[in-house]
């Protein structure tokens, strides 16, 4: 089964998602672009005669539908119009792809979800960073029990991007435009659902953001689980990885990443003393090569669950958490509470 699909939003980040379904040979001979929508119909054409696309451009994404037939509506607009993109190609009969986060608020979100429901078609997240080799090694490591039983996660950020554009204009920007990966992430190596948060967030000297490029945040996960994120996208100096570095801790032992290629795991081995010995234990390799390979992965497997009926992994009545806990942190932040999760 082939799928027509429409590129709503021609803007930079739409060349990732071209270069990865061009990647992937399987996506290639499955996909056909045959709609490019964007407000700046200029930004549409140069994006056309980049990546050699035969498409129909134009500025109104109903008309493009219409005149398409096409299957799917892929969703890179900014956050602010995608609850419009997502509900129109939704009532127009196509499944929706969108860029994180799935929506400006949790009450669009919800819409959303319902909508979809309604409509009997999916709306799915590209949350490409939890289709990662290091995320599902440290998913598949805490669920093996080499360190027993899951008791915290604790994660740094610490870039300093200079984008410009409308990043450098946005409230909240770390909390909402970045550190949604690496909760998403915590999310699905925890395996918990998120229950609370109590967040702290600053706009530090030096920042070239307008508000919120700094956050340090702490959330309850259930089975008594923590997760820690400190974060920050003025810092310059040492970076960590754009993955953030990683510390799983549990019963018996604890697990690092540094976010790249460094994986150490130590349980302890029993000796007597004040600091007790540790053994060192084996982080094992990826095992399934086709859930790695980031926005690549998350439209296969959206496509996947097109064809067979399913949910893809990352389904808006999933992601909504992972919103829900960039929303309960940022209004944390605004409130200076604890604030409960209920997604």
């Amino acid at each position: 089964m082939k799928f027509s699909a429409i590129l709503c939003g021609c803007g930079a980040m739409s060349k990732g998602w071209l270069r990865a379904i061009a990647s992937n040979p399987d996506l290639a001979d499955t996909l056909t672009i045959v709609g490019l929508v964007d407000l700046n119909r200029n930004t549409a054409e140069q994006l056309a005669a980049e990546f050699g696309l035969d498409s129909v451009i134009g500025s109104d994404l109903s008309e493009v539908i219409a005149a398409t037939r096409a299957d799917l509506v892929f969703d890179i607009v900014i956050p602010s119009a995608r609850y419009d993109v997502v509900s129109t190609a939704l009532k127009a009969g196509c499944h929706v792809l969108s860029e994180k986060p799935m929506a400006a608020s949790l009450a669009e979100g919800a819409a959303l979800i319902d909508l979809a429901a309604e409509t009997g078609r999916i709306h799915a997240v590209i949350q490409n960073r939890r289709f990662i080799s290091g995320i599902r090694r440290l998913r598949r490591f805490v669920d093996s029990g080499a360190i027993g039983d899951l008791t915290a996660i604790h994660c740094d950020f610490f870039l300093a991007p200079h984008f410009g554009g409308f990043r450098e204009e946005m409230d909240n920007v770390l909390l909402l435009d970045m550190a949604i990966h690496t909760f998403d992430a915590a999310r699905y190596v925890a395996d918990r659902k998120p229950l609370a948060v109590y967040c702290v967030e600053r706009n530090p000297k030096g920042s070239w953001y307008r508000h919120g490029a700094s956050a340090n945040a702490i959330f309850e996960f259930s089975d008594d689980i923590v997760f820690t994120y400190r974060g920050s996208w003025c810092a310059e100096g040492e970076r960590t990885s754009w993955e953030s570095q990683w510390r799983l801790v549990g019963s018996k032992g604890m697990l690092t990443w540094d976010g790249e290629e460094s994986f150490k795991a130590a349980v302890a081995d029993g000796e007597p003393g004040l600091l007790r010995g540790a053994a060192s234990v084996n982080v094992p390799g990826p095992e399934h090569d086709a859930e790695t390979h980031g926005h690549a992965s998350v439209i296969a497997d959206f496509i996947a669950a097109i064809r067979s009926g399913g949910q893809p992994e990352t389904v808006n009545s999933d992601n909504i958490r992972s919103l829900a806990m960039v929303f309960g942190a940022i209004e944390s932040a605004k409130t200076g509470r604890r604030i409960e999760i209920s997604a």
